[in-house]
């Protein structure tokens, strides 16, 4: 595979785009009612970023399952249970991995440094899923993706709250929608392109074309860099407001949000794994177009980029005329909408469980209520996530509510790899592993509404500095 070689390279490249010092660099947002001039640079590089990893995802389970070989060429698949605990592990990883990039962005080398080094990481897993389709190339691309894509995710979106100041703190909630708009269009586009490329020209195009536009994505964020505000690390300062009172009374105020956060994760990603094999056995032919079971995946980007508008101007403002809507009950909301989002694939199930073949559309009703959830879920935790964060722990505070996605996922691992029996059977088989996880969302919901009404907050919000009239 070359790895070796790669590696010096690697930090030839790396230490080429990060040898900027910082004081050459604004190190503080303007004080301007406009958007900061980075942030198209910033949501780009999110969106082809998404492709790469949304598309690299969307075929895993199908790789592991149908593609997976030993090194002497053989056949090498993994059973579905096994495909769903390997993929639930992996995810848990690249939801833990946040805390490490964090650790450097905010003690050591700020966040557009530590991004473009460990973007670069991302790149090196992907060269070694397009190259190697043993469980060895399986596993160094995913472990190297886990760190890349991982350890860059709250260095991003606190890297983009970092260019607002208190005159434009306005647009902060309209921009992190434009974020996650970005990212579901880079997902939309690489789940819809990326099973066709496997059925059409196999698992090495397949892997590389995320590959190059994980390339892609760090060239656009490094062209942006003399745009952006570079607030620096903190260092042991980091350290110290972490361990004081404050820091710890945050952190601690904030698990207990993500604790029940969490689980609307271990359902919500199950559209990669669960959903993905249960769609195999559905009717999924559509105005004569025969649709790729792992396709069905491009639904939920593809709502959220309608939902985002629909819930900002029309759903969101009506609500809030008749009780204010904080983030807190967007969130308590959001949870109950995915007790009946997954019902749906429980009584598609059952059918399934009688030999009947219910067509795809059913599912993608139930997408429709998922995103709607995730909506008022995701996106809301993000901006709930950055403003809850004293200012020296932005990056780290992002990583923490992404630890909640790294639990939900390593939850539902666990349970893949309980129920899997010596003799490969599953002990939550057919109709009854998905009520499990219902109903496991329906007592987490109720005890959510009960819990969050005790929530009290504080939002902190970077200084300014004066406007630059060149930009």
């Amino acid at each position: 595979m070359g790895d070796r070689k790669g590696f010096p390279c690697l930090i030839a490249v790396a230490a080429y785009l990060t040898m900027t010092k910082h004081n050459q660099y604004r190190i503080a947002p303007l004080a301007s009612k406009r958007l900061p001039p980075g942030i198209p640079f910033i949501i780009g590089n999110e969106g082809a970023e998404r492709f790469s990893y949304y598309g690299m995802r969307a075929i895993l389970i199908v790789f592991m399952t149908q593609y997976l070989l030993n090194a002497d060429g053989t056949a090498a698949m993994l059973s579905e249970d096994e495909a769903k605990g390997w993929f639930h592990l992996f995810v848990s990883a690249v939801y833990f991995t946040p805390l490490l990039g964090a650790l450097i962005a905010d003690g050591w080398l700020g966040k557009y440094r530590t991004i473009i080094l460990l973007s670069l990481v991302y790149c090196l897993g992907h060269l070694a899923l397009a190259l190697d389709h043993t469980q060895f190339g399986l596993a160094i691309g995913l472990g190297l993706i886990a760190l890349g894509a991982g350890g860059i995710k709250p260095c991003v979106s606190s890297h983009m709250g970092d260019q607002f100041g208190q005159s434009n703190e306005h647009l902060l909630s309209r921009v992190f929608g434009w974020f996650y708009f970005a990212i579901n269009l880079g997902a939309f586009l690489s789940m819809l392109a990326t099973p066709w490329l496997l059925q059409e020209y196999g698992a090495s195009v397949a892997f590389a074309v995320p590959g190059v536009l994980m390339l892609v994505a760090t060239m656009l964020f490094w062209s942006g860099r003399n745009r952006f505000a570079h607030v620096p690390p903190a260092g042991m300062g980091f350290v110290r407001e972490v361990l004081s009172g404050a820091g710890l009374k945050t952190l601690a105020r904030l698990s207990m949000i993500y604790l029940f956060v969490a689980v609307f994760w271990a359902l919500f990603d199950q559209t990669g794994s669960s959903w993905v094999l249960q769609a195999q056995h559905m009717d999924r032919l559509l105005f004569g177009f025969e649709i790729l079971p792992s396709q069905m995946q491009a639904a939920n980007p593809l709502l959220v980029l309608l939902l985002i508008p629909l819930f900002s101007y029309l759903i969101y403002p009506f609500i809030d005329r008749f009780f204010a809507l904080t983030e807190l009950r967007k969130i308590a909301i959001g949870m109950f909408v995915t007790v009946v989002a997954f019902a749906i694939p429980t009584w598609i199930q059952f059918q399934i469980d009688q030999g009947l073949s219910p067509h795809i559309l059913w599912q993608l009703f139930a997408y429709m209520l998922l995103t709607s959830a995730e909506v008022m879920i995701s996106i809301t935790c993000l901006e709930f996530s950055y403003t809850q964060a004293p200012k020296s722990m932005k990056s780290f505070v992002m990583a923490f509510f992404m630890l909640s996605i790294s639990a939900g996922n390593l939850f539902t691992s666990a349970v893949n790899f309980y129920i899997h029996n010596e003799e490969g059977e599953s002990l939550l088989a057919g109709s009854d592993y998905f009520l499990f996880f219902t109903l496991l969302m329906l007592v987490t919901s109720i005890l959510f509404a009960f819990v969050c009404r005790f929530y009290k907050g504080r939002r902190y919000i970077h200084q300014e500095q004066p406007a630059d009239p060149n930009i």
